[in-house]
């Protein structure tokens, strides 16, 4: 329709009437959270015009090849990615938006030129709700009873709800812990494969799984959360 969705100018100073025209649904069903996106949007817009004159590639330029620095310039200039909790008195944070954008920049530019990110494996996997249930599907991780019966009866989460935080840090440390087997696998066989098995490309593979299996999944639950952090 000749949009210019991908320009920061637009995006910056986009209506509320034109976020709902761009993103319409295809179906009856309208698509959630629509003042919340175009909140993000006007403000990703604005930080890019103001301080990356308007292109992110600026951004993935001055990380100087680093998915770490990337991921720190994209926390401090931009809140909407900050997606933080506090569990047992203490600060977690997932940034699952944010490290999924490193990854998908890293992935685009196939790891060459500007993407060449030497400490990609750095990254965790992007905490939401498929990989949590694809990693319950196949019984790497295991919910207890209490928790399962309220995933049955369709409990609607709060993002930074214990359970929710639970669900997600756990999801990331049990991805951590099957890269360091398959790694120490292939150790032992004389390979090192640090470079071809990593928490971004466990989390493409599990996601692409939910996506091609998710017929024999649908009797394992996934935890219901509406928030922009996912």
């Amino acid at each position: 329709e000749g949009i210019p969705v991908t320009s920061a100018s637009y995006f910056a100073t986009m209506t509320l009437d034109q976020v709902r025209h761009v993103f319409r649904s295809d179906t009856e069903v309208p698509i959630p959270l629509i003042e919340e996106r175009h909140q993000v949007l006007n403000e990703s817009g604005t930080v890019l015009l103001e301080k990356f004159g308007g292109s992110f590639l600026t951004c993935v330029k001055m990380s100087e090849k680093s998915a770490q620095k990337l991921l720190r310039l994209v926390l401090e200039n931009f809140p909407s990615y900050r997606d933080e909790a506090v569990f047992e008195k203490k600060k977690v944070s997932f940034y699952k938006r944010a490290q999924i954008l490193v990854a998908d920049t890293w992935s685009v530019l196939e790891g060459k030129g500007d993407g060449s990110f030497d400490d990609i494996s750095s990254l965790t996997i992007f905490a939401d709700y498929r990989i949590p249930q694809v990693l319950v599907h196949l019984k790497a991780m295991k919910y207890s009873e209490e928790l399962m019966k309220k995933l049955r009866e369709g409990t609607i989460f709060q993002s930074g709800d214990k359970e929710e935080v639970e669900i997600r840090g756990c999801s990331i440390w049990c991805c951590a812990l099957i890269c360091k087997h398959l790694l120490e696998l292939y150790e032992k066989k004389g390979q090192d494969m640090r470079d071809k098995i990593n928490a971004v490309l466990l989390d493409y593979h599990l996601w692409d799984y939910a996506r091609d299996h998710r017929e024999e999944m649908k009797d394992t639950p996934f935890h219901r959360v509406r928030c922009i952090y996912y």
